[in-house]
């Protein structure tokens, strides 16, 4: 009995560790500093060196007019095939929306995750349709959309999951999401 209890109070610290580590600012430089709501601070305002993370669904607007929303990580067993294999993976539905006035082009998007404090891997599995930005050649024209699916490698336990946006590998500002995975 006492041990199932030591488990339950375990597993609940756990969990607000996890809770409160999203509400803790950025130590990434060039990270969107965002309002209490999750939007950015002030109406229309841009986004500056340092914040605090979005919680996945939220949806986040560069200067530029490029509107990105990560879906909720969707747990998954990657098939045998899968590079790299792994315990287990976590999908995210990707919205890339151009308000901006000039294309957006795809291929200069950039995307980091770290689960737990440890950088992760993107996961290839070709099997259940994981295969990464199979559009980067594309350009986004103004007033378009394009939606891209995205998988990481996680540790088999439920772990704090932070993926990292850049519109381009040269943008020096980006957004963070963060949440359980």
């Amino acid at each position: 009995m006492a041990l199932a209890r030591t488990r339950k109070i375990m597993f609940t610290a756990g969990l607000l560790g996890l809770a409160v580590a999203c509400g803790v600012p950025s130590a990434h430089d060039g990270t969107a500093a965002l309002g209490a709501a999750g939007s950015p601070a002030g109406a229309g305002a841009t986004a500056s060196p340092a914040g605090n993370d979005l919680k996945f669904g939220a949806d986040h607007r560069f200067a530029s007019g490029l509107t990105i929303s990560v879906g909720s990580p969707q747990s998954f067993r990657p098939s045998p095939s899968a590079y790299p294999q792994s315990p287990r993976g976590a999908a995210f539905d990707v919205q890339l929306t151009n308000n901006g006035s000039t294309t957006y082009k795809l291929s200069g998007l950039n995307v980091t995750a770290t689960a737990g404090g440890a950088a992760v891997k993107q996961v290839v599995d070709t099997t259940q349709g994981f295969t990464g930005i199979t559009d980067a050649g594309k350009d986004v024209q103004p007033g378009r959309s394009v939606h891209i699916t995205l998988a990481f490698a996680v540790p088999r336990e439920q772990t704090q999951l932070r993926l990292q946006i850049r519109p381009s590998a040269t943008e020096a500002v980006a957004v963070t999401y963060c949440g359980p995975a």
